[in-house]
């Protein structure tokens, strides 16, 4: 089982409880098809390098799962399909992200100095 990456920018047209609904919906896709959600983080509503559509921000979610990369497919195809999205990205980690993405959600590149001369 390979480890995916899949960052959605959703329109600022849309309100939050919206926003959070289009989201739920592309999670239950990816649970649905067997796959582990290992990780998310809601980024809010950001400002783009570029404007897209003529909007200048975009609601950000970051979603990280485990797969056979079956699911790949059927879950671009609804991103593609969904009004709501503005972009997307899909990214296969290799075993240095996962290394990382672990050691940022444990807090390790947060801590300061004084905390590591302790622990």
């Amino acid at each position: 089982m390979n480890q995916y990456e899949t960052v959605i920018v959703l329109t600022p047209l849309l309100s939050e409880e919206a926003a959070k609904e289009a989201i739920a919906k592309f999670k239950g896709i990816i649970s649905d098809s067997g796959a582990e959600i290992i990780a998310e983080d809601n980024w809010g509503l950001r400002k783009l390098a570029y404007p897209i559509d003529k909007k200048a921000n975009g609601f950000f979610h970051l979603t990280e799962y485990k797969s056979n990369g079956e699911i790949i497919n059927k879950l671009e195809l609804e991103l593609k399909r969904d009004e709501r999205v503005l972009r997307f990205l899909t990214v296969r980690l290799d075993r240095h992200a996962v290394a990382y993405n672990e050691k940022k959600r444990s807090g390790a590149f947060n801590k300061t100095k004084k905390e590591e001369a302790t622990a």
